[in-house]
């Protein structure tokens, strides 16, 4: 069944049931705003401030968005982008470009101007929706996007070079366009990266959606009954997909815009969450607070809380030991994917493996993996090599770059750059990556991009950015700064300059020291990785 499918069949089976909640704790002061919203989009008296939908006007919108987008010239084939942080918008949006038979394309929040206009170009968007908090970004690079683009602003005081979303979508038909749509139809494209730092429009078609949302609901056992808690952004892969389990059963979800530890536990409290995905960072905020007793757990309810589980990035073992020991009751799980297999769980761990807790796991529903050496042979068990995987989740290419999906797709197979071993019980274990990529509290840094900009320092002659092991994010960007021959320079220096970076992409650590290149002049990242990153995890406050 096509997830739009799925959409109709909640709208007619639960039409006054509620399918998503936004909560905004830290937007209490903003409860005066009148939401133009013709009366679809209930706000509430509860204190923090918070809006709901049901499913059939869920569908609804998702109808009028799909009619204003084909009053527009849309189509098949065309490419419609998505620049918004969490909100009860996002998802009606998401499932009215697809109804029209177009593709989504979800797009970083947190992008630079310059990378927006990157992406769109890659991807050939046809159309932007953008949010109120873009609106600079976006104005930035106007003469650049606008040109056969349509803006559509979704937000109040629509800036006079875009078109206002919510007033045209409040003169659109609510009838669903009934666009027939197929499994190997095109659906989305998101974006991610490798050392280079360029995004790759990663392409999926309709059966990877399906798949994702059919998986989700298999691997958590996912009632009507449940609620599931979505803190993650929704352009990522793994925080929509997650959320498509509730899709399949026409359960509630929440949105949480804002992340606290006592936001996270007053959010399951008042929504009654039995499923939250969280990531690393989270879980040791949760933990410390409820060790330092910033947090109470008699001062919440929480029984109905079923599963916590974790994804991307590696989760220490005896993190999730910690969080038994507070929650005896709760299943526990973790999800191992990529963008390239429609994110979390073609491998995970299952709730019944938790005695197996730092594997990824084992192969997901309907997925297969493999472990190969360099010649693509598989290995032995017990040998590490590149983890493969295979399955209806697969991309379909990224697009517009033939050559490098012919690197990445053999034979059916999707080669995902990290490398892994498999134990005597058949489980995954991951070893290391390939790759450059930094994860960072679930987050990816591309070391060249951080090396480009620090090169424009005056006192730097060479940089190289690497990961180092940290507790509470997974790993921190670390800078090895080599600096020019008379030249000096302070760690505040350094620090000071990197304010012209968004804060995530910022190095919580400078080193300086010479940087080791081979003779073809490529960076020794190994070797640094080594020297550094064998000296034990990094203290984090000192290097905020």
């Amino acid at each position: 069944m096509i997830v739009t499918d799925m959409l109709r069949l909640n709208a007619v089976k639960y039409p006054n049931e509620i399918a998503l909640v936004e909560v905004n704790p830290e937007r209490q002061e903003d409860r005066h705003i009148t939401w133009r919203e013709y009366d679809l989009v209930e706000t509430t008296d509860d204190e923090p401030y918070r809006r709901e939908i049901t499913w059939s006007v869920f569908d609804e919108r998702s109808n009028r968005l799909a009619n204003l987008l084909l009053s527009r010239g849309v189509h098949k084939g065309d490419k419609v982008a998505i620049l918004l942080y969490n909100c009860i918008e996002w998802l009606p949006i998401y499932f009215g470009i697809l109804k029209t038979g177009a593709t989504a394309v979800p797009l970083n929040f947190r992008y630079s101007a310059d990378e927006i206009a990157y992406c769109m170009d890659k991807a050939d968007v046809d159309v932007l929706l953008f949010g109120p908090e873009f609106i600079g970004r976006v104005e930035e690079i106007v003469p650049l996007v606008q040109t056969g683009r349509l803006l559509f602003f979704v937000g109040d005081d629509c800036p006079t070079w875009a078109e206002s979303y919510r007033e045209l979508e409040a003169l659109c038909s609510s009838h669903d366009p009934q666009i027939p749509l197929y499994e190997n139809d095109d659906a989305a494209i998101y974006f991610s990266s490798g050392t280079t730092g360029f995004p790759k429009a990663i392409l999926h078609n309709h059966e990877s959606l399906t798949q994702a949302a059919e998986m989700e609901a298999r691997h958590h056992s996912i009632t009507h009954d449940d609620v599931f808690l979505c803190i993650p952004p929704l352009y990522h892969t793994g925080a929509k997909f997650h959320w498509m389990g509730s899709l399949t059963c026409g359960s509630k979800a929440v949105l949480l815009r804002g992340v606290s530890p006592r936001f996270i536990f007053d959010t399951v409290s008042r929504e009654h969450c039995t499923i939250v995905w969280l990531l690393v960072p989270w879980v040791q905020d949760i933990l410390t607070a409820l060790e330092s007793g910033d947090l109470r757990l008699q001062d919440f309810e929480l029984d109905q809380w079923r599963l916590m589980h974790v994804g991307a990035q590696p989760v220490p073992k005896s993190l999730i030991q910690r969080w038994k020991e507070v929650f005896p009751h709760h299943d526990y799980d973790t999800n191992y994917g990529l963008s390239e297999s429609t994110g979390p769980g073609c491998v995970h761990l299952g709730v019944e493996n938790v005695d197996h807790v730092g594997a990824i796991g084992i192969p997901g529903y309907r997925w297969e993996c493999k472990i190969v050496d360099d010649s693509g042979a598989e290995v032995e068990p017990g040998e590490v090599g590149e983890l493969c995987v295979k399955g209806p989740g697969l991309m379909t290419c990224y697009y517009n770059d033939p050559e490098a999906t012919k690197e990445t797709l053999v034979d059916g197979w999707l080669h995902t750059g990290d490398m892994a071993r498999q134990d005597e019980d058949g489980f995954y274990w991951l070893v290391d990556r390939k790759k450059d990529v930094i994860i960072t509290g679930g987050e990816n840094l591309y070391p060249v991009q951080i090396e480009d900009y620090l090169s424009g320092y005056f006192a730097v002659q060479d940089v190289a950015v690497i990961g180092l092991p940290d507790e509470r994010l997974g790993e921190i960007a670390a800078a090895i700064i080599q600096l020019k021959p008379g030249r000096t320079a302070t760690e505040n220096d350094i620090m000071q300059f990197c304010a012209g970076l968004p804060r995530y992409k910022r190095p919580r650590k400078i080193i300086f020291a010479d940087v080791p290149r081979n003779a073809t002049g490529k960076i020794e990242k190994p070797a640094l990785r080594e020297r550094y990153g064998a000296t034990g995890l990094v203290d984090r406050e000192s290097n905020r």
